[in-house]
């Protein structure tokens, strides 16, 4: 393996590349995101505790507000909440975080509800008061319908009192301290009319002052959870009452004027997911989030790699770290899962953004769903393979990547944790999958088959409705009755056929980038990141393709060495990969192992070697 070039400015390549990454309105979805990050308020600056780090983020996110020609955009406009995400979050993690809530969870939600624009939002659209978002509870996460929260009509105030009945009912995790100013939070409470219980719905509450909790408010710190500080707290509430207008109403249901509940949905599961459909756009942030962290995580890896120097063979000198394959190989396939990550991210973007009707929502929403924890899961792997790449350095938070190796578990949990998300979508495609075709197509079972894309994503197709036929078929074994057993016994192959999904629609989405691109260098580059990819993904199931004759045993014999030639193309071409990120000068001026220059971060003003050497003394003074 070659040294490792130096990284050259943006080329035509690198520009095509950036569009598949991105997409092909860079100057509209993402430039002006970019940009922020390289302003003085959003630079990396020195902050001694979490609380001050906390405080600069909800100052960054005054200031990002007031930049806004108007808040409601990033409520209305998802690609412009995602592309937020993509860009802040390997810079400000806290920062992703209460913005996310603010204008997806909390003020999304309140225009969702107000068609009729009925209900004064000049307070949070000014950031008057900081929206946040109470579901969660203590004893209840993604079992949302079972919150114990009430909220019961009041008929002589014409309002909802709000109870917390015991401990496991608080809320858990809200941001809702009045740090960063006033809060206001959208609740889920179990709706009670006239002792009937109607089902979880939101409602305004006012929380915060600037100061303290408003009464029947109760508002208490969580203790520090790894990975970036935010405000997390246990809140109560005790006969806390709002007006019937705090209703979030809608198909859902609605109590009139007169203190009668109507609702058009009879499923109370349906009345919630109506309620809390904001989760959907805020699962397309935490990939966004998870994205740009592995890509900032491995632009900065790749970088340390080229100049970090060690001894080479015996009379060859120093070479970069980066020349041994046991460096680059790695570096290399990271470089393929964070392009598949990327494809698959804007996939599930324009699926969500096109669906119309509920079957095709539904799909969309699943989409989203496996996206999420697919790209979360990648961009664990990725960020703590990168951390490791550049040893001790990678430890030191000055140079950025202890903050997204830690940060990385929010976004695996936000938004509704990966397994139980998974789990829903394996119980769906159980029904959906299709059955595996016995054999492979005429002409693909030769070795030279394997430098073929299309046969390749052939193979994973047929990988994905193994897992789902086996899952079928261990349920169908199970005994009858036992609809848990029946579940215990199919769900461990039905998650890997969930995994599956997502691996084809990336190689789906690189197919289509690959031939939208005009023939020439870039085609070519792409084209090898996914061959790459495409044989990473088949290599972990050949033995099981081999059993059912979709591969060959010289197919499989051959799979390790056209793995290697792919690991060497890819990693011979990094610096052009990784300037496609498009990545601002001033990030890696702050991370100091970005830099050739990256000792000079150690240096010692008072260190003997910059003292002359003694009158006399033979030689001169060593920098």
């Amino acid at each position: 393996m070659t040294p490792l070039p130096a990284a050259a400015p943006p080329s035509a390549v690198t520009e095509a590349l950036s569009a598949v990454i991105f997409g092909p309105d860079f100057r509209r979805e993402h430039a002006f995101w970019r940009r922020l990050t390289t302003t003085e308020p959003f630079r990396s600056g020195t902050c001694s505790t979490p609380e001050e780090q906390l405080a600069l983020s909800y100052q960054r996110l005054r200031l990002i507000n007031r930049s806004l020609d108007s808040a409601a955009r990033l409520a209305c406009d998802v690609r412009a909440l995602t592309a937020m995400h993509e860009w802040l979050g390997p810079v400000d993690p806290t920062l992703a975080t209460v913005a996310g809530i603010h204008y997806n969870l909390f003020l999304g939600s309140l225009l969702d509800h107000d068609s009729e624009g009925r209900r004064d939002l000049s307070g949070p659209l000014r950031m008057d008061e900081i929206g946040t978002f109470l579901c969660t509870e203590v004893a209840h996460g993604n079992d949302a319908t079972e919150v114990e929260t009430s909220a019961t009509y009041d008929r002589a105030r014409d309002g909802f009192v709000l109870r917390t009945p015991h401990a496991g009912a608080q809320k858990f995790m809200p941001n809702t301290s009045p740090v960063g100013g006033p809060k206001s939070g959208l609740v889920a409470a179990r709706l009670v009319v006239d002792g009937a219980d109607h089902g979880v719905f939101l409602l305004l509450v006012p929380l915060t002052d600037a100061v303290a909790a408003l009464p029947g408010v109760r508002v208490r710190r969580l203790p520090a959870r790894m990975g970036s500080p935010v405000d997390h707290c246990l809140t109560s509430f005790d006969d806390c009452f709002v007006p019937r207008t705090a209703l979030l109403a809608g198909p859902q249901g609605h109590v009139g004027e007169g203190g009668e509940f109507a609702g058009a949905l009879p499923s109370r599961r349906r009345r919630l997911l109506v309620s809390i459909r904001r989760v959907t756009p805020g699962k397309l942030a935490m990939s966004a989030c998870a994205v740009g962290s592995a890509r900032v995580a491995l632009a900065v890896a790749v970088r340390y790699a080229g100049h970090r120097t060690v001894a080479g063979p015996r009379g060859t000198g120093a070479i970069p770290v980066y020349a041994h394959r046991t460096h680059h190989g790695p570096l290399a396939e990271a470089l393929a899962t964070v392009f598949a990550m990327s494809l698959l991210h804007r996939r599930a973007l324009d699926r969500w953004e096109v669906s119309a009707d509920e079957a095709d929502r539904a799909a969309a929403e699943r989409l989203v769903a496996v996206a999420k924890g697919w790209i979360t899961w990648q961009a664990r792997d990725v960020i703590v393979e990168c951390r490791e790449r550049c040893g001790a350095q990678g430890l030191l938070e000055h140079n950025g990547l202890a903050a997204l190796v830690t940060g990385i578990e929010g976004t695996i949990t936000a938004e509704g944790d990966n397994l139980p998300a998974h789990a829903k979508a394996a119980a769906e495609m159980l029904l959906l999958a299709p059955q595996a075709p016995a054999h492979a197509a005429d002409g693909a079972t030769a070795p030279a088959g394997l430098r073929d894309p299309a046969v390749l994503r052939g193979l994973l197709a047929a990988v994905e409705a193994l897992r789902f036929a086996r899952a079928r078929a261990r349920m169908g074994a199970a005994p009858p009755g036992d609809a848990l057993g029946r579940w215990n016994a199919a769900s461990g192959a039905a998650l890997r056929g969930v995994e599956e999904y997502a691996v084809r629609q990336a190689a789906e989405a690189f197919a289509e980038a690959v031939a939208a691109l005009p023939e020439g260098a870039a085609r070519e580059r792409l084209t090898e990141v996914e061959w790459l990819f495409l044989l990473r993904q088949v290599g972990r199931s050949a033995g099981e393709l081999l059993a059912v004759g979709r591969m060959t045993a010289e197919q499989v014999r051959a799979l390790p060495d056209l793995h290697e030639e792919a690991v060497a193309t890819v990693a011979a071409h990094a610096p052009a990969l990784v300037e496609s990120f498009a990545l601002p000068d001033e990030l890696f001026a702050e991370r100091p192992i970005a830099g050739p220059a990256y000792a000079d971060a150690y240096d010692d003003p008072e260190g003997a070697w910059h003292r002359t050497a003694p009158a006399g003394a033979a030689g001169e003074a060593v920098r």
